[in-house]
């Protein structure tokens, strides 16, 4: 029989069916693997009060960890927009923790905190261990918003536009954990 007889033409068909429904199948598990969040890493906080933090006791709230420099100017300006979130949403399960990059002095840091009267947990990081688990942050201020699961939801370059990041707050927080 030629490649051309009658025969022939059913078993290629299904052929290049099978290799259509594989790429199909290949592609949607890409972009479910894809949309897969990363976990947050697992990092120890120490606050200003010398509490310690890990990222894995936080599971079960949504967290925003804020890495800032009190010689950031976007940062400061971020400061009080980041307290009324906090405000807003802490009775709600939200827990913020501003990481003061390892190059701020820790008395820069105090200072500025008890002046702004910061609502939410300040947080060094003198060795960058903190900085180095996210992504190896170096550029502030430099957000991330953690899910119930730990996940890391989304990540903000510079001040987050505020309405928009209260929008998926109250998203995240209408979930169950």
């Amino acid at each position: 029989m030629s490649e051309g007889a009658p025969g022939f033409i059913i078993p290629r068909m299904k052929l290049r069916i099978f290799a259509v429904l594989a790429v199909i199948a290949f592609i949607v598990a890409g972009a479910f693997v894809y949309n897969e969040k990363p976990l947050a890493p697992e990092v120890s906080f120490t606050t200003l009060q010398g509490e310690r933090l890990d990222t894995a006791a936080l599971r079960g709230k949504v967290v925003l960890v804020n890495f800032w420099a009190t010689t950031c100017s976007t940062c400061v300006a971020e400061m009080p927009d980041l307290a009324k979130t906090y405000e807003k949403f802490a009775t709600h399960g939200l827990e913020i923790i501003a990481v003061a990059m390892d190059y701020d002095p820790e008395t820069q840091v105090r200072a500025y905190a008890d002046k702004a009267a910061l609502p939410f947990k300040v947080a060094l990081d003198p060795n960058g261990k903190v900085a180095l688990g996210f992504e190896g942050v170096r550029m502030t201020p430099t957000t991330f918003l953690i899910d119930r699961q730990g996940r890391i939801v989304h990540k903000y370059l510079g001040a987050p536009d505020f309405a928009a990041l209260h929008a998926l707050l109250e998203t995240l927080l209408a979930k169950p954990a």
